[in-house]
């Protein structure tokens, strides 16, 4: 669910994962701040939209163990990763299985408990017309909880914009390096829950994080903003070498390494709201 129109990027799982432990902690974050749910007397229904290789879904199972599940995603790489690892019954008794579904044009079929969302809806250029459709699909005091990148104007990725508009790339990749800025500043976000429901709550972290290794940064947007690009530049694999090494080469200068790794900041944008019982 990283993208919606017959051009989406082709996702690579293994590579997304390879920085899982840093991807994980904003969610982590998320997910201590979301309150008891309203099911008592039965097992909650929850909905992960993005779930991606759906290893940040299972972790919902953890605190929902007899919770049913349903992540859903656009990648047909990313669902067959998250049934391999993931789907069937939970350690608590639980269920999780995955679907296929656009997160352009989800809208929940039945009610939910929770309905949440992690590093996923950058990829989706409507989905704040999107959010009141959600809450009202929640049970009476569910909770619809998200979070996004809020670093696109950070070098990695103001970088690689700049390098896709330039005269030699122009044509192969056009406005794939940008294709994905869909966020709104967290005042935006707070403006357009605060009537959907109660206990609305929206905060920004940014997270410091040591990566390690040859050009880390660029294995780490391999994962996430490079898709695009990668997709558009196809089975050339000449081309695919010669754009990630201007890019590399930009990288290497925004992102100097130091004795014990590269410093690679990165903001994120929090929001939760509550329906009203």
């Amino acid at each position: 669910m990283r993208s919606v129109d017959s051009a989406a990027p082709t996702w690579d799982p293994q590579q997304y994962l390879r920085h899982s432990e840093h991807r994980t902690r904003p969610f982590l974050d998320l997910l201590a701040r979301i309150p008891r749910l309203p099911s008592q007397e039965r097992p909650a229904r929850i909905a992960d939209i993005g779930c991606g290789p759906g290893n940040v879904t299972a972790l919902l199972a953890d605190r929902w163990p007899d919770a049913h599940i349903t992540g859903f995603d656009l990648s047909s790489e990313m669902l067959e990763q998250a049934e391999k690892d993931w789907s069937g019954t939970t350690a608590g008794g639980g269920w999780l299985d995955f679907r296929l579904a656009d997160a352009a044009h989800w809208t929940p079929d039945e009610p939910y408990d929770l309905i949440v969302s992690n590093a996923a809806l950058q990829w989706v250029p409507n989905h704040p017309e999107s959010l009141p459709a959600w809450v009202a699909g929640l049970r009476p005091g569910g909770t619809l909880a998200f979070q996004v990148p809020g670093n696109f104007t950070s070098p990695s990725h103001a970088l690689l914009g700049e390098l896709c508009e330039t005269p030699e790339w122009r044509s192969r990749v056009g406005d794939q390096g940008r294709r994905f800025v869909h966020i709104l500043e967290p005042a935006e976000y707070l403006h357009r829950l605060s009537g959907l429901g109660y206990g609305v709550d929206v905060w920004e972290t940014t997270y410091h994080q040591m990566l390690t290794g040859e050009d880390p940064v660029l294995d780490w947007v391999k994962g996430t903003a490079l898709r695009p690009v990668l997709t558009a530049l196809g089975d050339d694999q000449a081309a695919v070498d010669a754009f990630l090494a201007a890019y590399r080469e930009r990288l290497r200068e925004a992102y100097p390494p130091g004795p014990y790794g590269t410093a690679f900041p990165f903001r994120r944008i929090f929001a939760l709201v509550r329906k009203a019982f």
